[in-house]
């Protein structure tokens, strides 16, 4: 059952991409315009800002929104193929081919969207979002393995007494 909901999150998760993508730019650029909006007026309750140019926070909003949505689409994938049974040296060079030929595919569909293109350098964001979230999800299941592998450790030398001297 975890596998099939493991691989459900994958799909559910690339059709938002794909919804995203599909958007004809005058919609996608209201969504993200929106968020750099807020996204200034909340900096600027923190501290103020000096010579903040929307446009560079708007293009920064664009490509961080790549980044992110691939690097749980990077962790996702690592999971449901790990759970399929795959070792996770494996499941990782397989997620990451997995979200590979997804972002190119994406970018191929925004050539038929009204308004979008098609961006290598967006399709390298998108790499880097899904090996950074894979590469994440490995460190943090190693640190979790071996916290684990500690306390089991622990318990187990907890019967035996060591003798001082």
């Amino acid at each position: 059952m975890r596998k099939i909901l493991a691989w459900l999150i994958v799909v559910l998760w690339m059709m938002l991409i794909f919804y995203f993508s599909q958007q004809p730019v005058f919609d996608s650029r209201d969504l993200s315009s929106n968020i750099t909006k807020q996204l200034i007026e909340i900096a600027e309750k923190v501290t103020p800002l000096e010579n903040v140019q929307e446009s560079q926070v708007h293009h920064l909003v664009r490509k961080n929104a790549h980044f992110t949505i691939y690097f749980f689409l990077g962790i996702f994938a690592l999971l449901a193929l790990k759970l399929t049974g795959l070792k996770h040296a494996l499941s990782a060079i397989i997620a990451l081919v997995l979200c590979m030929i997804y972002a190119v595919t994406d970018e191929y569909h925004q050539l038929f969207v009204e308004g979008r293109g098609a961006q290598i350098k967006d399709i390298f964001i998108d790499w880097a979002g899904a090996a950074t979230g894979i590469t994440v999800a490995t460190l943090l299941g190693l640190i979790g393995k071996s916290g684990k592998a500690r306390s089991e450790n622990r318990k187990s030398n907890a019967g035996y007494k060591v003798s001082e001297r």
